[in-house]
């Protein structure tokens, strides 16, 4: 059980865990995670922690396949600009360590905004809370629990 897991189970929300190995040969852990599971990358979403120009935190999700464009991000958040949060500020924030930051049951809710390419699939996988782990569940579930907005987040890699 990772916090993710409870946040499910006490919302009822339908989901499938999946778990593999993390190799060290490939350092980007989305990649790792779509390649161990057979998934497609597209279908493989990563959670990402950025700091707004006027220092608040903010969850952006896309694919691992893209890259996120922050000026799309800030624009979604109502910000002038965004950038990639500090990693301490993050684990500290979240109560998860990089690789392994999950969208969900993080110690304090923030804003939260999903690509619209989730909306494609009927199921999407996001991090379940520990490397090796991924929460396979709807984007609109997701969205549900994050209270997420969707937006036009990323760039092809």
């Amino acid at each position: 059980m990772t916090p993710a897991t409870r946040l499910l189970d006490q919302h009822a929300v339908d989901y499938r865990l999946h778990s593999y190995e993390h190799t060290t040969a490939n350092s980007d852990y989305g990649i790792d995670a779509s390649e161990q599971l057979g998934v497609a990358p597209e279908q493989v979403f990563k959670t990402l922690v950025a700091e707004l120009d006027s220092h608040a935190l903010v969850v952006a999700i896309v694919p691992v396949s893209s890259r996120l464009h922050m000026k799309s991000l800030a624009n979604a958040a109502g910000a002038k600009k965004a950038f990639m949060a500090d990693r301490a500020r993050v684990e500290k924030t979240t109560g998860y360590v990089l690789g392994g930051v999950s969208p969900l049951g993080q110690k304090k809710a923030l804003p939260t905004f999903i690509d619209k390419s989730a909306q494609a699939f009927d199921t999407i996988f996001v991090s379940g809370g520990r490397r090796g782990l991924e929460i396979e569940l709807g984007p609109d579930d997701l969205s549900a629990l994050t209270s997420a907005r969707f937006a036009n987040l990323g760039e092809h890699a």
